[in-house]
């Protein structure tokens, strides 16, 4: 019966790292585009814009100055941020890494 109990609380405990894993994985986001300082728009979030070929992203950053990057075809990485987009605006993602 303990075997039974050990085996039991090991599994749960494994399961629960591994969703845990995936939901943060699915939060990440990479995207190539051009940099743009927001103007008046729609939506009242990000601080700049990143226009790719296909979508538009809002962004945000607490560590990277994103203002060096402006009018540069960068790579960005970063989360999403839950609950955007809203307003009928694009997705925010708060920046991690920039690469030329």
């Amino acid at each position: 019966m303990k075997k039974i109990l050990v085996l039991s609380l090991f599994i749960a405990i494994f399961s629960g790292c591994t969703s845990f894993k995936d939901s943060n994985t699915a939060n990440r986001a990479t995207a190539t585009g051009t940099i743009e300082k927001i103007g008046i728009t729609t939506f009242q979030y990000g601080t700049h814009l990143l226009t790719t070929p296909n979508k538009t992203y809002a962004l945000k950053s607490g560590s990277i100055n994103l203002d060096q990057y402006m009018n540069r075809k960068v790579t960005v990485k970063g989360n999403k941020v839950k609950g955007y987009p809203v307003d009928g605006g694009p997705e925010l993602l708060d920046v991690t890494l920039i690469k030329f």
